[in-house]
Parts: structure tokens; sequence; C-alpha cells
């Protein structure tokens, strides 16, 4: 019987980008941000965390008082020449093309399905290392993580919510993830 990988995904806590309607720059959480990480959330005995490299997950680790090693690989979706714009600003049809097709960047940033691939590959070198896991990352790489371990297509991408100070649970046994829970 193989042994289980029992990964967390914690999305970071809300931003000043978040709540304008902005695409983010490197910053750190806002007000309610720190109000919405609750120390005491349980997460169990953890074995290994990870954390992108911006500060909004970094700061959302350590609200939860978790020591994380910075992974680039769990780094935000890089929104290229949109960074720091309001969305209602991008051109209409720039911001058609980027959430119907996920192959496109626009904005000559990553596209969904290069996002999708890196995450898919972080996910494989975690999955063979037993215990439990704890990832604080953005909403987009949670996303693009449920994508890669259920082997659904890039387009569904835009279709999986992801609230600010949210835990995304997926099990490994063997070569599978398993979604557990959202919320």
């Amino acid at each position: 019987m193989s042994e289980i990988v029992r990964l967390t995904l914690v999305s970071h806590a809300m931003t000043d980008a978040m709540s304008a309607g902005r695409f983010p720059t490197d910053e750190p959480l806002n007000a309610l941000g720190h109000r919405q990480v609750d120390a005491t959330m349980d997460l169990g005995p953890v074995d290994a965390v990870w954390c992108g490299p911006e500060k909004r997950t970094r700061q959302t680790a350590e609200l939860l008082g978790l020591r994380a090693e910075t992974d680039t690989r769990l780094a935000d979706l890089d929104h290229g020449a949109w960074r720091g714009s309001l969305l209602s600003k991008v051109p209409p049809g720039d911001l058609t093309v980027w959430l119907t097709d996920p192959t496109q960047a626009p904005h000559g940033g990553e596209s969904v399905v290069a996002l999708i691939l890196r995450v898919g590959e972080w996910l494989e070198s975690v999955g063979t290392r037993p215990g439990r896991l704890v990832a604080v990352t953005h909403p987009a790489v949670i996303r693009a993580a449920i994508l890669a371990a259920l082997d659904s297509p890039p387009k569904s991408f835009w279709r999986i919510d992801i609230a600010p100070a949210s835990r995304t649970v997926m099990h490994r046994r063997g070569h599978a993830w398993t979604l557990r829970s959202t919320g």
C-alpha cells in the first residue's frame, strides 16, 4: 500500500489590488487581509510548507504561524504589462482573448496553459513526498493545481472560484491526485 500525500493549498488573504479590481503587483496584505487570516486555522501537523515569492503569500504564511520555504513555481500568474492596471482599463479585445483562449497572453506575461504546466510540474515534484504538506499561494495557482491534478481542460480555469484566505485539500496515493475539498 502506498503512502498518502496530503496537500493543503492556502490562498493568500485580501490585498488592495483584489479590492480595487486591479492586476496585482508585489504588494502586502491590506487591513482586511490581516483580519481574514486566522492564526488558529487548523492545518493539523505539517511536514513541509512552501509559499510563493510574493509579499502577500509570505505574510499569509507568517500570520498562520508557518515557516515556509519560498518556491518560485508557486508564483502568481504573470500579468505582464497589465501589472498594476485596473481590469476596466484593459482593452476589451485583449481581455476577451485572454479570458477565452488559455494559450494566449496578450499582456506579454504568462498564459494560463503555461501556468498550469508550471504548477503541474510542482505538483509532481511534491507528489512523491509522503506526509502533510502546505502551500500558501495565489487563487490562480490553486486553480491551475486543480486542473493539473484532475487532468481537466485549461479552458475551465476561469470557472473555478478560489476565495481569499481559503483552503483547498488534495490527496495523492500512488500516481493520482484526488480533490478532497475546497473552501
